[in-house]
C-alpha cells in the first residue's frame, strides 16, 4: 500500500481526542475561516470547516460563538503558529498550533521538549522531510469515474488509491477547494472518512527502549498543550 493509504489508516495522527481540546481546536479554526467573510453562503472554506466540526458533533453554541467573534464581537485574535522540533532517536515532530497568544505558546512548546532534553529547530530544520498534502477518503464503488472527473478539470492526484471500497486520494493542498467541488457534484451527499490537510513524513523511523518511551511522553506532553492542534511526526508508531 502506498502513503496515503497509510495515511487514512492511522488518521494521520490526528490530536484532539478529548472534547474540550476538540471544541477548542475547531472554535479556532472557525474563527480564521470567519475572518474577513463570516457569511456561511459565500465563504466555502468556512462553510466546510463547519460542517466538519458538526460532524465531530461540536456544539452549534461554540461555532456561532466563533463566528461572532470573527465579526468582531470579542477580543481574541488567533493565528496559525508552526514549529519545528527533534525528538529522541531519529525522530521529528512538527507542531501546528492555533495561538492568541505566541510568547505563551512557544514557551509551553520549548518545556515540552525540555523535559525529553530535546530542542526545537529552525524553519524547514523539519519540514524539507515532510510532504504537505490534502487528503480526502470516502466510500464509492466508481474509482474510475472519480479520477476521470479529476482529471477533466486538469486536478492530477499526487496519489489516488482503492481499498475495499474506500478511495483515498492525495493532492496538492492549493487543490482542495477544487477537488471538494469535483466530488461533491459528482457525489452530492458524499461523506468524508478523512477530511484534512497536513504534513506526511517521506521516510518513517522505528524506535525501540527508551528512545521510544520517551517519545511518547514527548508526544503526550505536546498534545496536552491546549493552543497545539495538530502533530505530525516521522516515527512508526500508533498513538
Amino acid at each position: 500500500m502506498g502513503r496515503a493509504y497509510e495515511v487514512r489508516k492511522a488518521s494521520i495522527q490526528k490530536t484532539g481526542a478529548i472534547k474540550a481540546k476538540t471544541y477548542s481546536t475547531f472554535a479556532k479554526e472557525i474563527y480564521l475561516q470567519a475572518k474577513g467573510n463570516p457569511d456561511l453562503d459565500t465563504n466555502v472554506n468556512l462553510r466546510r470547516i463547519v460542517e466538519k466540526a458538526k460532524k465531530s458533533q461540536v456544539p452549534s453554541e461554540i461555532i456561532n460563538r466563533a463566528i461572532d467573534k470573527a465579526k468582531g464581537m470579542g477580543g481574541e485574535d488567533y493565528k496559525e503558529v508552526i514549529y519545528e522540533g527533534f525528538g529522541p532517536g531519529a525522530s521529528t515532530l512538527i507542531i501546528k498550533t492555533l495561538t492568541d497568544n505566541v510568547n505563551r505558546t512557544v514557551g509551553y512548546v520549548r518545556a515540552a521538549f525540555n523535559k525529553v532534553n530535546k530542542s526545537l529547530g529552525v524553519t524547514n530544520s523539519v519540514a524539507y522531510n515532510y510532504d504537505h498534502l490534502a487528503v480526502v477518503s470516502f466510500k464509492y464503488d466508481n474509482d474510475e469515474e472519480v479520477l476521470m472527473a479529476l482529471l477533466d478539470e486538469a486536478i492530477e492526484p499526487v496519489e489516488f488509491e482503492t481499498n475495499e471500497g474506500v478511495i483515498t486520494i492525495s493532492v496538492n493542498p492549493n487543490d482542495i477547494s477544487k477537488t471538494k467541488d469535483v466530488l461533491e457534484k459528482l457525489i452530492p451527499n458524499i461523506d468524508y472518512e478523512v477530511d484534512e490537510v497536513g504534513m506526511y513524513a517521506k521516510d518513517l523511523v522505528t524506535l525501540e527502549g527508551e528512545d521510544k518511551e520517551l517519545f511518547i511522553r514527548l508526544y503526550n506532553l505536546l498534545d496536552e498543550i491546549e493552543d497545539v492542534s495538530e502533530i505530525y511526526h516521522n516515527v512508526n508508531i500508533d498513538l
